[in-house]
């Protein structure tokens, strides 16, 4: 068998990665017959896995199966008495345990108020939903500018409608802008409180506090001028963290929804601009109609094309 001093494979991390997603769940698997599959000794299996992931081939598993709980427990609706069994423990009394030891919160408090589903690994190697294992790249991954600007660009094209708004009269603001596919009355004051609200509400998500649903009630221009100053930088600042990271693909608890779901961060980024999108061209025309035209239809293609 190969020995600690022979040259480490470069793609046997990965290989024992895509071994322990194929084998996730079989509990009865010792760590002598992991290390067989992989062709070494368990010996020396664990000395190369923990010098490149920080932890144990053990160590690692059970941690990816207490995510995969959390993520269960968020998810779906089973008694976690089948969650601890799936997660391969023997009783509900070892599966709190472990779990209030990784979590900081027993399985049932956690169910009721859910956190951050990725326990902290110097791996990076993560559950990643519905039922795959993430390996982190092995290249630095270059930030995504064009997603950035774009974020960028819906913020400041937020600010701009709102400056601009205060030529209307409120007659103007309030009048409905008529569509036959929707339901809803969309005014221009209406629109530019969900544009902002928006930001907000995913704000909120991520912080794991409830959004004020009552603050676009006929909200006032002064109003949306304060909260843009807050949302837009903060909004702004979780994606360039994410992007900056390569973390797009990551997930996250959205514990205001009922019952709570589970998102990718790339997803929260992709829902806000195309929603944002339709609002602002809305926005855009209603302006226009009312003779305030000096936004034009909002397009981002010039504003992705400068420069900083």
């Amino acid at each position: 068998m190969p020995t600690a001093t022979d040259t480490f494979r470069p793609d046997l991390f990965g290989q024992f990665v895509d071994h322990l997603a194929e084998a996730l769940d079989d509990h009865d698997l010792t760590g002598d017959e992991r290390a067989a599959r992989l062709h070494f000794s368990r010996f020396h299996l664990d000395r190369m896995i923990r010098s490149i992931a920080g932890e144990s081939p053990q160590a690692l598993r059970r941690r990816i199966l207490l995510e995969r709980a959390a993520y269960r427990m968020v998810t779906t609706r089973a008694p976690l008495l089948d969650i601890a069994v799936e997660a391969g423990y023997g009783s509900h009394e070892a599966f709190t345990r472990a779990f209030t030891r990784a979590y900081g919160a027993a399985p049932s408090a956690w169910r009721r108020k859910p956190g951050h589903l990725q326990i902290a690994a110097p791996s990076d190697v993560h559950f990643h939903p519905p039922g795959s294992l993430r390996l982190p790249a092995r290249d630095q991954v270059t930030p995504m500018e064009l997603l950035t600007k774009m974020v960028e660009h819906h913020v400041w094209l937020t600010g701009e409608m709102v400056r601009v708004a205060e030529r209307l009269t409120d007659e103007q603001l309030d009048q409905v802008i008529e569509l036959d596919v929707d339901e809803d009355r969309q005014t221009v004051r209406t629109l530019l409180s969900r544009l902002i609200g928006q930001m907000g509400m995913w704000n909120a998500a991520l912080a794991t506090r409830d959004y004020d649903w009552s603050v676009e009630e006929h909200e006032s221009l002064t109003s949306m001028r304060e909260r843009l100053a807050a949302e837009g930088p903060t909004y702004l600042a979780h994606v360039h963290d994410v992007v900056d990271a390569g973390r797009l693909d990551d997930t996250f608890v959205d514990a205001l929804c009922e019952p709570a779901e589970v998102f990718t961060y790339g997803g929260m980024i992709a829902h806000v601009l195309t929603f944002a999108a339709h609002r602002r061209t809305l926005v855009a025309l209603a302006l226009d109609r009312h003779g305030v035209g000096e936004l034009g239809w909002g397009d981002p293609m010039r504003w992705v094309a400068e420069p900083a």
